[in-house]
């Protein structure tokens, strides 16, 4: 290690075993809240579309954010036969550039803005912004009648993805969350493999990831930088506190490891590298969450590195499990350096001596008769290891795959799902009656993480409260800034 690196910083750790019609300030009542959670379970399954567009209909749409994933959104939705009546982003370079290539299209750099002037001009809004306005510009979407496709993780807070779940059905509308893994066979043939019991039951469940590689684990600098005339840095902060401009240190992408922006590592990629087993092990919502282990907690950021271990009761006949995330970069570029959790070598050692190394992603789920495992967030290049068998094989090539038939049907793409749910109402596969589950699980590893290292946290998902923790209410939900609200 260099000199930086020989100066860890010490973990904490225990040990491992409309803008109107407001009811509050985010916008939804706590009996709304609850109700939300209380929201048929047919509906996370099978959505019904009330008003389904014919395949010879033009699908107008506005995109809000055209840069980063939003640049790919917003292409990919004009390639599957949107009509792009309208960009939005907060970013006046970035605006430009997109709206040479979408002329016709109006720009802006307010989403409220957009979706108050263009509103029945557009049938469907692509949302792909920071974290923290993902759940506000959707819920207007939604609110005004809107299909929308929301990049992962679906909402920052679990309110917002109960809130979204609640529209999303009343409404009666498609739906579908950016993690494009979704579409892909080898996810699909995962679940198909677990569900049919190759396996086993599965009682333990890790998952790593190589992030962050933004800047995380830090304080807040002090003073502030004039505001750039291409930015609008007041939509940029939308519903979050108002804070003083600094160059370089929120826009562009390097808000994910703030509290009032972004959700971490976990938020960023736990909607990738879980979707597989979240899909396959039926997960529903833990019962208990705890953030085992972690770096320095600092009051605005999460950690460079956590452990977190999330419980789930028994469920549909399968057995209790447990979960553990890891996050950290093992090249992490910004000082002071820290070594990145990963699981304990007994749980990897046979992953190792395929690799030469542990990789720095992974899936693993550990069943009674075998484990499965993939370092790939689509579940691709699957490689499976029955008990008795030496070493893992590729999944596919594996004898007992011979034996399990295809029952989900393949996707014709991620965002020709969401077409297609709008054209003809078949259920995409992410969308916000799956997605809003799935992000709950997550943003609960954040709140986790917030409360306190070593803390278990018990969650009472009916209630959508912790019976025994109540310090995490003020982290399940957001009090929007003034005028930022539904």
């Amino acid at each position: 290690m260099g000199a930086d690196r020989a100066k860890m910083p010490v973990m904490t750790k225990t040990p491992l075993p409309s803008r109107k019609l407001e009811t509050d300030a985010s916008g939804v009542s706590r009996r709304q809240f609850v109700r939300a959670g209380a929201l048929g379970a047919a509906a996370m399954s099978f959505p019904f579309v009330g008003q389904v567009l014919g395949a010879n209909d033009r699908i107008n749409v506005g995109c809000i954010g055209v840069k980063g994933k939003g640049d790919s959104d917003t292409d990919d939705t004009a390639n599957c036969g949107g009509k792009l009546v309208a960009l939005c982003d907060v970013d006046e370079r970035h605006l430009k550039e997109k709206g040479q290539k979408y002329p016709e299209a109006k720009l802006y750099s307010d989403f409220r803005e957009m979706l108050e002037e263009m509103g029945p001009s557009i049938d469907a809004v692509t949302v792909s912004i920071p974290d923290h306005c993902h759940g506000l510009a959707s819920a207007m979407a939604l609110g005004m009648g809107k299909h929308v496709y929301c990049q992962k993780p679906l909402t920052q807070t679990v309110f917002e993805a109960r809130q979204l779940r609640d529209l999303a059905a009343k409404k009666k509308l498609a739906t579908q969350m950016g993690n494009q893994g979704s579409a892909s066979s080898a996810l699909r043939r995962g679940v198909e493999m677990v569900q049919a019991g190759v396996i086993g039951q599965v009682g333990e469940l890790h998952v790593w990831t190589n992030r962050p590689i933004w800047p995380q684990g830090l304080d807040r600098p002090e003073g502030q930088d004039p505001v750039p005339e291409y930015l609008n840095w007041d939509a940029w902060i939308g519903p979050a506190p108002m804070r003083p401009f600094k160059e370089g240190v929120y826009h562009d992408f390097v808000w994910r490891g703030w509290h009032d922006f972004g959700t971490g590592a976990l938020g960023d990629m736990a909607c990738h590298m879980v979707n597989t087993p979240f899909r396959a092990l039926k997960m529903g919502y833990p019962s208990l969450v705890q953030c085992e282990e972690a770096s320095a907690l600092h009051a605005e950021t999460y950690p460079k590195t956590s452990r977190i271990r999330f419980e789930f009761p028994a469920r549909q006949g399968l057995a209790p499990l447990k979960f553990w995330w890891y996050d950290g970069n093992p090249d992490d570029p910004y000082k002071p350096y820290t070594l990145p959790l990963r699981p304990a070598p007994e749980a990897t050692k046979d992953l190792i001596d395929i690799y030469g190394k542990l990789p720095s992603e992974g899936i693993l789920l550990v069943g009674d008769r075998g484990k499965l495992f993939s370092q790939h967030d689509d579940f691709g290049q699957a490689m499976l290891k029955l008990k008795g068998e030496e070493s893992y094989t590729a999944m596919e090539k594996h004898e007992c795959a011979k034996t399990v038939p295809q029952t989900i049907p393949r996707s014709p793409g991620h965002n020709e799902e969401w077409f297609r749910m709008m054209r003809g109402g078949a259920p995409a596969y992410s969308n916000f009656a799956i997605a809003s589950q799935l992000t709950e699980i997550i943003l609960l590893g954040c709140v986790a993480m917030r409360v306190g290292v070593g803390k278990e946290m018990k969650w009472d998902a009916k209630h959508v409260k912790s019976p025994n923790c109540p310090e995490a209410a003020q982290y399940l939900k957001r009090h929007n800034r003034q005028g930022w609200n539904i």
